[in-house]
């Protein structure tokens, strides 16, 4: 028999990706089901997935956990994350209840300049403080990878403190994590009357220090109504791509901004949010390879009249990706479980299209398809164990409670010990 060093064994089920992401069209909805599942996991690779009769026959393990009960699917991977933040906005979510829009509450000094005021005032032991809090609450909730924004610095030293501080939390965790630069969250209030100044220094300063420093891996813009327009946004973008950085766009979310657009035109790695792209953007999108991230966290939160297309998107042979946007302002969310539950409710996804949204294409959109996403031979041994006998209660159950175990690159999680530090604190 061949030793690995740990066997999952028994699961009610095992659901995954049918392939390596990126999975598109019909191939969205299609998974791998293994009744009476197992794991077998060796140098933190995936060994083997089959029965367990079939993997108990060939294997022994230094460590074998029992899933009875449970059904198993792929780490969850989170594809837009703003964890950089030091206080909580509930009031603007009352604020909102009243009738107040997102805009006006920004125009007043609100949404992200009162975060940026916040963690600009902030010393770096409370950032780093709420930086582990929040990565804690990604493992907590059974995700295993995650893309975590800057953004609300909005200046060098506190763009750079951001992501410096992010990673080194980020080293003690077996968390995966996919650090994104997004000093264009929003124009710094400092630079309201000088626009281009801000550009100038993000793309003369601000992005070749990310690139030489290796802070990030991906650069994000706010092309959007409000925010960046689209020669702001393409500047910062071509900048970046200079330098051998990733592209990512938030686009369409407040209105047709052409941020969408754009990200196919420069052929970024995403177009996130999406709420009022059209059908001749979704084609532009597919025909370059932009992978559509979707939130419909911040769609519920927000309230919002639409919705973005999924259906069309998963139609037109795109490789649907879903993401939580956790935020201080619109978003507070980090169970990927009830991340799928609002995909199938608001989005109109097959519990199969969510699950697959949420793993193989969200890894896929950050390039790592051929690493995670998946539980096939080969690829991290990323997979979370939870409560119930089948993949299907992801889209019936809202619930973020019933996570029993999480393997991280192999190494088994109890998510319990993690949880305490994953409440909010203003």
């Amino acid at each position: 028999m061949t030793e690995v060093d740990l066997l999952l064994v028994h699961a009610d089920e095992i659901a995954t990706p049918a392939g390596r992401g990126p999975r598109r069209g019909a191939a969205q909805d299609q998974l791998t089901i293994v009744r009476d599942g197992a794991l077998a996991v060796r140098g933190g690779r995936i060994e083997a997935v089959g029965s367990s009769v079939e993997l108990l026959s060939r294997y022994r393990a230094r460590k074998v956990h029992d899933a009875r009960g449970c059904f198993v699917v792929p780490g969850f991977v989170d594809a837009h994350t703003h964890p950089a933040f030091v206080a909580t906005r509930e009031g603007e979510y009352d604020l909102r209840l009243r009738g107040v829009p997102y805009e006006e509450i920004t125009r007043r000094g609100g949404g992200i300049f009162r975060s940026v005021d916040d963690l600009r005032a902030a010393p770096d032991e409370r950032l780093a403080a709420q930086l582990r809090r929040h990565l804690r609450g990604f493992v907590a909730a059974g995700t295993t990878t995650v893309e975590c924004k800057s953004g609300y610095g909005l200046s060098w030293r506190d763009e750079r403190r951001s992501l410096e501080l992010l990673l080194r939390e980020a080293a003690a965790l077996p968390l995966r994590v996919v650090p994104t630069f997004l000093g264009a969250h929003q124009m710094p209030k400092e630079f309201r009357e000088r626009r281009g100044d801000y550009v100038r220094e993000l793309v003369t300063q601000m992005l070749p220090e990310v690139a030489r420093l290796r802070l990030a891996r991906y650069c994000d813009v706010f092309c959007d109504v409000g925010a960046y327009t689209v020669a702001e946004a393409r500047a910062v973008l071509e900048a970046a791509r200079d330098l051998g950085l990733g592209l990512r766009v938030h686009a369409e979310e407040l209105g047709p901004s052409g941020g969408a657009r754009l990200a196919a035109e420069l052929r970024a790695a995403s177009a996130d949010h999406l709420v009022h792209v059209d059908d001749a953007t979704i084609d532009a999108m597919g025909e370059a390879g932009v992978a559509p991230v979707l939130l419909p966290g911040t769609v519920f939160a927000l309230r919002l009249a639409k919705a973005p297309p999924a259906r069309r998107m998963v139609e037109r042979g795109l490789p649907v990706a879903l993401a939580t946007d956790f935020n201080p302002g619109t978003s507070w969310l980090q169970s990927p479980l009830l991340l799928i539950a609002l995909a199938c409710s608001v989005l109109k996804l097959t519990v199969a299209e969510a699950l697959t949204a949420a793993t193989a294409n969200a890894a896929a959109s950050l390039g790592l398809g051929d690493e995670c996403g998946a539980l096939l031979p080969g690829l991290s041994a990323d997979a979370v164990v939870i409560r119930g006998s089948s993949h299907l209660l992801l889209g019936y159950r809202m619930s973020e409670g019933p996570v029993e175990r999480v393997v991280m690159r192999g190494e088994l999680v109890d998510p319990r010990a993690f949880a305490a530090t994953a409440e909010p604190i203003a």
